[in-house]
């Protein structure tokens, strides 16, 4: 098919050794690349119960067939892994230039695996391959780990990094790239740390064929012109993700205090149109036609973002109004190599202990500096910081108060609070990796389109599945997920002019079935099943006691219906797992 190099780059740090294979595209043709064909390659390539932070657990860079073409939001690259945070598979999307530039180097996957001897990084120049000392560099920020690999190489070159907190193998390390770009979720800079690679640094000079260029390109500037570029996709251009904030304390589900409450009557103080004052410029990715990154500059250091979910996090869920505050966090987050949601769940549940006096973490609601101090705490592993650094579900193992955790499967809450929200809690339950919001968003139809009444377990089940579905094909297909009005109709057209392969609608539909299974079956092969899908004690226990959704929490027999009804939806079985013959379709 066109749209593919047809080529792996397979990196082993032990061996010091690197090659060249053909990408399986009878693989690729049943998950399109990215998100659903890394997978697949790992549950063939990785033996069961493998340690995440072993030699023997890899890491794929992955991208897609329209990956480096002028596609607009197809600037994704998937980064996956076995998670260290949860052990389950772990796939994160993360944007800027770095997967236009494998693919351009001539690669549809890297494959990085064993561990280095030393601390080094790796340098592709297209074909060239090399893995070089990292001295002088480890240790250092993620921010000036890719200005120093820019200095020696050039500017050409896209950098993925890791902070000091993938270094020390916190399992909330991500993986920066363009500087304030993460792979944020499940410890991957944890997975990279433990092979001993500081960053990755690619340049390529290469091209995509496509079976008909200009006609490819007509369609394109078409589809930018009329789908894209329209009203319902705009509005990130203008304020980026901050837009949710007003949207989510209206519709009653912006958490507040480690999510004891929802809705903050101070949200004007930190809200997009106060964040925008302190603009001063604007990117997008690459191939991207909508550009949603807002470079922003305060008294305390500049920052790109902060995004809705950092925002929450580090305001109303952590009691404070201070809109530097926030967006200082998001920079110390940053360059530490931290995960904004997960780090800043560790700390307000942290807050929450201070204050019930289960233990004295030292920080209280509202108290918005001590937060980067833990954040530098974690990455470091300095004092209790060791013990935040691998998450909520540990550090409450040691220290008490599990009933005012949110996490599921060790991986801790998004900012979306389900009892304004009951599909949300399935969402979060079922999700592949730990709870996540990217895998079924069901806010947009229970809150903001009020589509389905958010406070029932009727037909959650069906809806959860659908949208999982087709979140699973758009981003195996590399997809951002700010083009809010893509459908099958246009990624199967798409698909289709890049590859040459005839893709239809049922084909999308098919595809996002397969990948949800295939990360299924990863998991259940790790010992996985309907134990590990759950819903944290407090919103089973405690009603919202403010806002749009006042009185609502989620009743454990609601809660198990929807997952009977995820389950039959999937063909799983009561207690999640999938039969032997669905498993063998899947290879």
């Amino acid at each position: 098919m066109f749209g593919y190099t047809g080529k792996v780059l397979r990196i082993n740090l032990s061996a010091g050794s690197c090659g060249v294979e053909p990408l399986r595209m009878d693989w690729a043709d049943k998950y399109i690349g990215s998100k659903g064909l890394s997978i697949r390659y790992l549950y063939e390539e990785l033996a069961p119960h493998t340690d995440p932070l072993s030699p023997e657990n890899k890491l794929l860079l992955t991208t897609g067939p329209l990956t480096g073409t002028p596609i607009p939001c197809s600037g994704k690259l998937a980064v996956t892994s076995k998670s260290p945070a949860t052990g389950t598979i772990s796939d994160a999307s993360i944007g800027g230039h770095i997967g236009a530039e494998i693919k351009f180097a001539g690669y549809d996957m890297v494959i990085i695996e064993g561990r280095a001897q030393d601390p080094s990084y790796i340098l592709i120049d297209d074909d060239k391959v090399s893995v070089e000392s990292a001295d002088g560099i480890w240790g250092k920020g993620a921010y000036e780990t890719e200005d120093l690999i820019k200095a020696k190489h050039g500017c050409d070159h896209s950098v993925l990094a890791i902070g000091p907190a993938g270094e020390n193998l916190s399992t909330m390390a991500c993986i920066n790239t363009d500087y304030y770009r993460q792979a944020g979720r499940g410890g991957l800079g944890a997975v990279m740390g433990s092979k001993n690679v500081k960053a990755v640094a690619v340049r390529g000079t290469g091209a995509v064929d496509v079976p008909d260029i200009k006609k490819t390109t007509d369609r394109i500037i078409d589809i930018l012109t009329s789908d894209v570029l329209v009203e319902d996709n705009t509005f990130v251009y203008d304020v980026g993700t901050t837009a949710f904030l007003e949207a989510c304390n209206d519709g009653g589900i912006l958490p507040s205090k480690n999510f004891s409450d929802t809705t903050d009557k101070d949200w004007v103080k930190y809200n997009g149109d106060v964040l925008m004052t302190y603009r001063q410029g604007k990117r997008g990715c690459g191939c991207c036609g909508l550009g949603c990154g807002n470079f922003l500059k305060f008294k305390g250091g500049t920052v790109e973002g902060p995004e809705y979910e950092t925002i929450s996090v580090a305001g109303p869920n952590a009691g404070v109004d201070d809109p530097e505050s926030i967006m200082k966090y998001n920079e110390v987050a940053d360059d530490m190599g931290l995960d904004t949601i997960s780090a800043g769940d560790v700390i307000v549940w942290a807050m929450e202990m201070t204050e019930k006096g289960i233990h004295d973490f030292g920080i209280r609601f509202g108290e918005g500096e001590k937060m980067c101090d833990l954040l530098r705490m974690m990455a470091y592993r300095e004092g209790f910081g060791a013990d935040l650094a691998d998450g909520v579900k540990k550090a409450a193992a040691k220290y008490g108060g599990s009933e005012y955790t949110l996490e599921v499967k060790g991986l801790e809450y998004p900012q979306y609070e389900p009892r304004g929200s009951w599909g949300m809690s399935l969402s979060y339950a079922v999700s592949d990796r730990g709870a996540c919001h990217m895998r079924a968003y069901a806010p947009n139809v229970e809150v903001f389109e009020a589509a389905a009444p958010p406070y029932t377990a009727e037909g959650k089940g069906e809806m959860v599945y659908q949208l999982a579905e087709f979140n699973a094909v758009k981003f195996s297909a590399c997809i951002c997920d700010f083009w809010a009005t893509l459908d099958y109709a246009i990624l199967s057209e798409l698909l289709t002019l890049v590859t040459g392969k005839e893709w239809t609608e049922q084909d999308m539909s098919d595809t996002g079935r397969r990948v949800i299974n295939i990360a299924r079956a990863f998991n259940q092969r790790e010992g996985f099943s309907r134990k590990e899908d759950t819903i944290p004690k407090r919103l089973v226990k405690e009603a919202l006691a403010s806002g749009p959704a006042k009185g609502q929490k989620i009743p454990k027999e609601a809660f198990d219906d929807m997952l009977d009804q995820y389950y039959g939806v999937m063909g799983w079985d009561k207690n999640g797992l999938m039969p032997d013959e669905l498993i063998s379709s899947l290879m």
